[in-house]
């Protein structure tokens, strides 16, 4: 799954090439990716593109709509033409490329006619939306696997989202100092990995680099959040910044297609079960769930500690 530093690429990347084209094409493929009707996808149609930004794992394109009756020709959920008349303010194509979903970009975007795809698609990644620009460039939204969660919305304000209005706070934003980092850590006693992971506490941090963050502060997963003393906080702090602004740092300017490669290469333990740490030299171990897994360092992290490597698995106190 993108997280806060892929998306962040994402959406430098789009801002940069997007920003003041005409949208001249958005094709729908996959109906159940599609939240919203009101506006409707057509009115993207003959917009100008105004920029791209982010919200937690969220991108946002933001489209001037084309004044009613001037909208330049194109196509929409497949229908040729089709040009909505709408109020001469901003629109947000708004999406979520949830855990199997990708942008993939292209200077030269197909003009065929986009075909419905089945619902209950495979491992091969199958197109959900296609948007096309005056220049030729052009975007399609993927996704991969049985479980389709891609969600694509048309609205007027983002927050009309309900999952970008209950967003925390932003971990590289201003308002993510310490002190609102003590009072989320004293908000409610739990696991130290499942607060870096609630979006409507922290925006933008998923699996991944959760696990990276807790192997920078040298600290358990299941450690809880209300036994951590100041200094431990001021730690996990300052992890969260520096890991994030360096994969940031790793992913801005690189092309869509190379972010996944970039994000695999910089993980120190994520996805690393088995390999050797790259600080102590100990074997990196994982804890498996139910949909997922983490791999965390037994000597960094733990004091030495194995977690118990079992379904639902806590803490061996």
């Amino acid at each position: 799954m993108p997280e806060l530093p892929e998306v962040e690429a994402l959406v430098r990347f789009l801002d940069e090439r997007a920003t003041g084209h005409v949208v001249v094409a958005a094709d729908l493929a996959s109906i159940v990716a599609l939240k919203t009707f009101s506006p409707p996808l057509s009115a993207l149609v003959g917009g100008t593109v105004t920029g791209a930004s982010r919200h937690g794992k969220w991108l946002d394109l933001g489209v001037r709509p084309a004044t009613a009756g001037a909208g330049a020709g194109g196509t929409a959920g497949g229908a040729a033409g089709a040009t909505s008349a709408v109020p001469d303010d901003e629109l947000h194509l708004v999406f979520h490329l949830a855990r199997a979903g990708w942008l993939r970009w292209s200077e030269d975007a197909p003009t065929t006619p986009v075909r419905p795809t089945s619902s209950r698609g495979g491992v091969r990644a199958v197109l959900a939306l296609r948007i096309r620009f005056d220049d030729g460039s052009g975007f399609d939204l993927t996704e991969a696997g049985t479980r389709k969660r891609l969600a694509v919305h048309v609205v007027r304000d983002p927050t009309e989202v309900p999952a970008i209005a209950t967003l925390g706070v932003e971990p590289l934003g201003p308002d993510f100092t310490i002190a609102e980092l003590s009072r989320l850590l004293a908000a409610r006693n739990q696991q130290l990995k499942g607060l870096l992971r609630d979006q409507r506490l922290v925006a933008g941090i998923g699996n991944a680099y959760s696990d990276e963050i807790l192997h920078a502060a040298r600290t358990s997963p299941f450690r809880l959040t209300r036994s951590l003393e100041a200094d431990d906080v001021a730690h996990l702090h300052a992890a969260i910044r520096d890991v994030l602004s360096e994969a940031v740092a790793t992913s801005s300017g690189r092309p869509a297609a190379e972010l996944k490669d970039a994000k695999r290469r910089g993980m120190r333990v994520h996805g690393r079960a088995g390999e050797a740490c790259p600080v102590c030299g100990d074997v990196v171990r994982e804890v498996s769930f139910a949909d997922r897994s983490l791999q965390y360092c037994a000597t960094c992290q733990t004091g030495g500690q194995v977690l118990a490597d079992r379904r639902m698995s806590r803490l061996l106190r």
